[in-house]
């Protein structure tokens, strides 16, 4: 197991100028980090080759490895010029990954303001072609791609491994967040061990929950069903961190464990406290 961070756990640092982006990975290393994580918030990496010799530069120099690439897509309610200019636009995502001498990439395959089970069965047939193209383009890289149960309409662990089962890939995965299921009000442990063994790379992340007749104020988002949710350093939530992590270490899984922090506190000094924990608490199970 190698324990790493995503940048995404750092970006509020780089909104405020604390950081750029070239500094996250080193600040990364610093932390204890053994990978990043590149998460291209803000920029384009497929128009900006300078960036990206940079952050594979800094990388190397920092002594980290690049685990996985995730960048937003859709493919949903597109006609289908739209699909095919969204398929091609991810393969040149595809071809930034490569650049940076990533084996993993995470793509989005949807969002729908409707997330019945009716229109995800309408959508599914498109979504698993997308999913089949790009992962069949990486091959080419030895690329692993992937979808994240994450964004409320493909985010329950049903889902998620429909569209991984239907595409049928050896080099097509999911990146595991072990927090996201509670969005959509599913028991984070159980999501875990519904899809651990589908798992391409794995995310650790936390949440305070209030019930939805508690309204806690400013900073806090809606599950799917109206409970309250605010993002925690991992270890220091209300999810059982030790046990979606035990059922992710009784799977046999062996790769690359990303911490992603998106709460309220300083993020440079949650992401360590939050790598610290899991460290641990991967020691201790």
């Amino acid at each position: 197991m190698k324990l790493g961070i995503s940048s995404y756990s750092l970006w509020q640092a780089v909104q405020s100028g604390e950081l750029d982006f070239v500094g996250v990975v080193g600040r990364v290393a610093e932390l204890g980090g053994e990978h990043v994580e590149i998460v291209p918030l803000g920029f384009d990496l497929t128009n900006d080759p300078a960036m990206v010799e940079a952050i594979k530069s800094k990388a190397a120099e920092a002594g980290i490895e690049i685990s996985n690439y995730a960048i937003g897509a859709n493919f949903a309610g597109l006609n289908d010029e739209a699909f095919a200019l969204e398929i091609e636009r991810v393969k040149r995502e595809v071809d930034v990954a490569a650049a940076l001498g990533a084996k993993l990439m995470r793509h989005d395959v949807a969002n729908s303001k409707d997330t019945s089970i009716r229109q995800f069965m309408a959508d599914f047939p498109k979504l698993v072609e997308a999913c089949r193209t790009i992962a069949d383009y990486a091959s080419q890289y030895g690329i692993t791609t992937s979808i994240e149960n994450h964004g409320y309409y493909v985010q329950a662990s049903d889902r998620v491994h429909a569209i991984v089962n239907e595409v049928d890939r050896e080099n097509f995965r999911t990146t595991l967040d072990i927090g996201n299921f509670v969005c959509v009000d599913e028991n984070p442990v159980v999501g875990v061990r519904n899809n651990v063994k589908i798992a391409s790379i794995v995310h650790v992340k936390d949440f305070y929950i209030r019930p939805e007749t508690v309204n806690p104020g400013d900073g806090w988002f809606r599950s799917a069903n109206g409970a309250y949710l605010r993002g925690a350093i991992a270890g220091q939530g209300d999810l059982d961190t030790r046990a979606s992590l035990r059922a992710v270490k009784e799977s046999g899984f062996d790769g690359y464990l990303s911490i992603e922090f998106e709460g309220m506190e300083p993020c440079i000094q949650a992401t360590k406290i939050a790598l610290d924990n899991v460290r641990r608490i991967w020691e201790e199970i």
